[in-house]
């Protein structure tokens, strides 16, 4: 797994071997951020269920502001850390929380954002739970996005509040866009 654009272009990223995580690839990857390209410079980006960081660090990469990487996984925060470090990012915070603990911390200390990554496991609820935080916690600035990640488009519910301006199939997942 690696970088595929911006400043760390070619960069390699650690993180296949973290159980519980199905790292984006980069064909996947690719098409997202050509899709986004134009929501990425100065943002501020949530990279939620971050695994490796390879979505959050993507972003740095193409000119986000600052990111916040949050991942529950004790080794997947490690890996985060690692990721990082080796290629010297430092506009970031890492966050060890369970998702709904993070987005409780976010609200209670004022911090918005343009664009929020959501890839959580497969086969749970969690992406209707987050958005629905993220909606009743008032996270998203204005023109922002959510970008969920599932293998069933069935699985990715959101309030009335937000409109599906993209969704895309690739392979088994899908990739919507909200605003």
């Amino acid at each position: 797994m690696k970088i595929i654009s911006g400043i760390y272009k070619g960069r390699k990223l650690d993180g296949f071997d973290i159980d519980g995580t199905r790292p984006t690839m980069d064909r996947v990857k690719e098409s997202l951020f050509a899709m986004i390209q134009n929501n990425i410079r100065d943002s501020v980006v949530l990279d939620l269920f971050s695994g490796s960081g390879n979505l959050g660090i993507e972003a740095l990469s193409n000119g986000a502001k600052y990111a916040y990487l949050v991942d529950k996984n004790y080794k997947a925060v490690n890996t985060i850390n690692n990721n990082i470090k080796n290629i010297g990012i430092d506009n970031c915070s890492v966050l060890k929380n369970d998702y709904r603990e993070a987005l409780l911390y976010f609200k209670n200390n004022n911090i918005k954002f343009d664009i929020i990554f959501l890839d959580p496991p497969y086969k749970t609820n969690y992406i209707e739970e987050s958005v629905k935080l993220i909606s009743e916690y008032d996270l998203l600035n204005t023109d922002g996005i959510i970008i969920c990640e599932n293998d069933s488009i069935d699985r990715i519910v959101y309030p009335d509040r937000f409109n599906c301006v993209k969704n895309k199939k690739y392979g088994d997942k899908w990739v919507v866009i909200l605003k």
